[in-house]
């Protein structure tokens, strides 16, 4: 058995104890660790090299091939986590249920996914129907999208874009991940939508960087796919409503067909 070193004498030539190293890190860190700071958590004087962890962990996910746990790569970096198969048992650890999400909200996420970064009034123009501020709140809120900008237009409306804890949440490890938006076909697309510069777009986003709070790790039940959602998104029957209506919204137009209902009766 190898014997256990203090952290100065460490061989990280040993992939297969580095691995062990890199797994107990994993374990306790709660949250996914990237190379470089995996290299921080050792003293300047003697410091893993990038090759060194690769091949550990290469190693460790050798090393778990038969557990009831799995080594991910995720945007924010590497992290442990149950294995789908499993999550039937775990999830019964916690009494909170997984949350269901509404039609209005799958719809209004896949469009940030699939053509950031877009503006509210973009997505409105798509769906057809007023977003809710309570939609936009909640995402901004699990910060799964951010505001990487504002158009330079009248209003000058913030642009919203997906963020890496939005891909770790959802097991990806870049945009490229994201699975085909068969789910998006279904919503009615405008001429000016149709005339989006994808690559103009790609290249935006490409260059968000934010402050993530990664949320899935050995604590989490399962693995979250972004298709299952896209699937529940195309399995929603047609004539379910499609959004909740903004309170203010509503009293505005209220308001609005009160004064008319007054001006008509004073015809």
């Amino acid at each position: 058995m190898y014997e256990l070193k203090p952290m100065n004498k460490l061989d990280f030539e040993h992939k297969q104890h580095f691995a062990k190293v890199l797994e107990a890190l994993l374990l306790a860190a709660g949250k996914p660790l990237s190379v470089g700071r995996i290299v921080e958590l050792f003293d300047e004087e003697h410091q893993p090299s990038i090759a060194h962890i690769n091949a550990a962990l290469e190693q460790l996910d050798l090393d778990t091939q038969e557990r009831s746990y799995q080594l991910t790569e995720v945007a924010s970096g590497f992290r442990l986590q149950v294995r789908t198969e499993y999550s039937s048992y775990v999830g019964r650890l916690w009494e909170e249920r997984p949350q269901r999400y509404s039609r209005a909200m799958l719809e209004t996420l896949a469009l940030i996914a699939y053509r950031q970064p877009i503006t509210r009034g973009e997505i409105e123009d798509v769906r057809g129907v007023a977003v809710s501020t309570n939609i936009i709140k909640t995402l901004l809120e699990r910060e799964w999208i951010t505001v990487v900008g504002y158009k330079d237009v009248p209003g000058k409306p913030a642009m919203l874009a997906t963020t890496k804890t939005f891909l770790d949440y959802f097991n990806l490890r870049g945009l490229n991940e994201l699975p085909n938006a068969s789910a998006l076909q279904d919503l009615q697309v405008t001429s000016k939508d149709k005339t989006l510069d994808q690559h103009t777009a790609e290249g935006a986003t490409a260059q968000i960087a934010v402050s993530v709070t990664p949320v899935q790790t050995l604590k989490n039940t399962s693995q979250v796919s972004f298709s299952s959602l896209l699937e529940e998104l195309e399995s929603m029957e047609d004539g379910l409503k499609t959004e909740f209506i903004d309170p203010a919204i509503d009293i505005e137009q209220n308001a609005l067909q009160a004064i008319t209902g007054k001006s008509k009766q004073n015809d």
